[in-house]
């Protein structure tokens, strides 16, 4: 786990603070000496893990309020970088705030530029970073944390002035729709309640004049003064500060700030030196002072550790995966023991029902013979259909014929010799034998009859593939007798039976 841990720098030296889950606790304090600047470095290869946060409370500092068209992208930083270099030229440690939009004319929009003016004291501390590559989370200045500990205490931020005090000095910071807008730092020699009381006193009507003639607020705009101080001193700052018709006070205890904003260590004094560095370490500002070489060791950091969340989450979904993959598996494996241990069964059920069968007579060559000579004459059975359909195609052709029976049957080509090769029997195939009647009317005469039925017999004859032999014609009639119309008429009107020997050929 990244342990944090959090500087404060002021204009005599540097105290290191280890911040843990709303604690503070000092490990060290470094001297504006050369010396100091050597331990400083030895401790930031001890603790080279760690990740640090700088918090500067110095006078030399500056502050200018200004528009600037309203822009985005990179012509607003363009422009704002212009402006930083124009307001404090020669500054390493420069930033802008925005204090949102104004929209009496045209839309611009209103920057507090802020820079720690004194390099001299800050470039040691940051060249130390530099060397050891250390993660250098940013530079703040205090001033940046008081609208942010006036939201965690739900004061009134419209116009007001904080005071607060720290070492050997109290900073007062002019705040403005709860935006920071001035702030500077006035230094005191006595750390008596007393002495603190009257400078207390005495500096929030300077501040209060001093932004009137810089034109910050008018001179009779009211403003309150919040003053942040233990409990033992409030007694004595509020006998020694007198309200005005410009200022009115309004105390606030230091151990009730450290509980509303979630610090765990109880201030023992009105400095509130902890009280902001708890702030910082848990709602740190957006904006800070530091450029891109101080903080390449933060940068590295935070790319490392954007790898280790990928490297991680593609772990997981890996780990995932070969849970879901290892459960599968489990779950296939479980299913085919299952189905193994059906098939045995099954198995040994079929084995249980073959033994029940009464014994086969012959022997398993005898079956596989009677087996192969069922299939060949599956092979060889014909059905009708195909002699059945001719035999319809002739009746379309003579609608006075009518069917009353066919007999239909298979003969082997394999005859005894002592048979006529010329008969259908002999010629082998399949054989229909046509019995029908002629039916007409009590008009018809023979020959219509006989032409009827030769008409028949010629539609069958039409297929080449069939043999006709006729076994009755409708009428027996001698060859040498010549037919004629009025011998030969029909006496009744009874149909007329006739026969016909169908044979077609099986193909080889």
């Amino acid at each position: 786990m990244t342990t944090h841990r959090l500087l404060y720098l002021s204009a005599h030296q540097m105290v290191a603070y280890r911040y843990l889950s709303g604690r503070l606790t000092s490990e060290a304090t470094f001297p504006n000496t050369d010396n100091g600047y050597r331990e400083f470095n030895d401790y930031l290869v001890r603790n080279g893990s760690s990740v640090f946060s700088m918090l500067v409370n110095v006078s030399e500092e500056g502050y200018q309020v200004d528009t600037i068209p309203f822009l985005r992208g990179g012509d607003r930083q363009a422009v704002i970088a212009r402006k930083l270099d124009q307001l404090f030229f020669g500054a390493g440690l420069k930033a802008a705030f925005s204090l949102g939009t104004e929209k009496e004319q045209r839309k611009n929009e209103k920057i507090l530029f802020a820079a720690l003016t004194n390099d001299g004291l800050l470039s040691p501390w940051l060249d130390i970073f530099v060397a050891q590559d250390a993660a250098l989370a940013g530079v703040y200045s205090l001033p940046q944390l008081v609208p942010p500990l006036l939201r965690k205490l739900s004061l009134n931020s419209d116009a007001c002035l904080v005071l607060t005090v720290q070492d050997h000095s109290i900073r007062q910071s002019y705040i403005a729709k709860g935006e920071l807008h001035f702030s500077r730092l006035a230094q005191i020699h006595h750390s008596s309640i007393g002495d603190l009381a009257r400078n207390l006193a005495t500096e929030a009507p300077k501040l209060q004049q001093y932004l009137a003639s810089q034109r910050l607020v008018t001179r009779h705009q009211p403003l309150t003064a919040y003053i942040v101080a233990h409990r033992n001193a409030l007694k004595a700052i509020e006998e020694a500060c007198t309200a005005s018709s410009t200022i009115r006070y309004s105390f606030v205890d230091i151990e009730e700030c450290a509980k509303r904003t979630g610090l765990k260590t109880t201030p023992a004094s009105s400095h509130s030196e902890e009280l902001f560095l708890n702030l910082l370490a848990t709602r740190p500002p957006r904006v800070q002072f530091a450029g891109d070489e101080p903080r390449h060791g933060f940068h590295v950091r935070l790319i490392r550790k954007t790898f280790q969340g990928i490297g991680a989450v593609a772990l997981l979904a890996c780990l995932l995966v070969a849970g879901k993959t290892a459960f599968d598996t489990y779950s296939i494996a479980q299913e085919t023991t299952a189905l193994r241990a059906d098939a045995a069964l099954a198995q040994q059920r079929y084995a249980q029902i073959v033994r029940s069968f009464p014994p086969t007579p012959g022997n398993d060559a005898g079956l596989r013979t009677a087996i192969e000579r069922y299939g060949q004459m599956e092979q060889k059975s014909r059905s009708p259909d195909d002699l059945f359909h001719e035999i319809s195609r002739a009746l379309q052709v003579t609608p006075a014929a009518d069917i009353e029976s066919i007999e239909w049957k298979l003969v082997a080509a394999d005859k005894p010799a002592a048979q006529p090769r010329t008969s259908p029997e002999a010629m082998g195939g399949e054989i229909a034998v046509v019995r029908g009647v002629i039916r007409y009317g009590d008009r018809a005469n023979a020959r219509q009859v006989l032409a009827t039925f030769d008409m028949f017999v010629q539609a069958l004859r039409d297929n080449p593939e069939l043999q006709i032999e006729v076994i009755q014609r409708p009428f027996d009639i001698e060859s040498a007798k010549v037919l004629k119309g009025g011998d030969t008429r029909i006496e009744d009107d009874s149909p007329r039976p006739f026969s016909v020997s169908i044979t077609r050929k099986l193909p080889a």
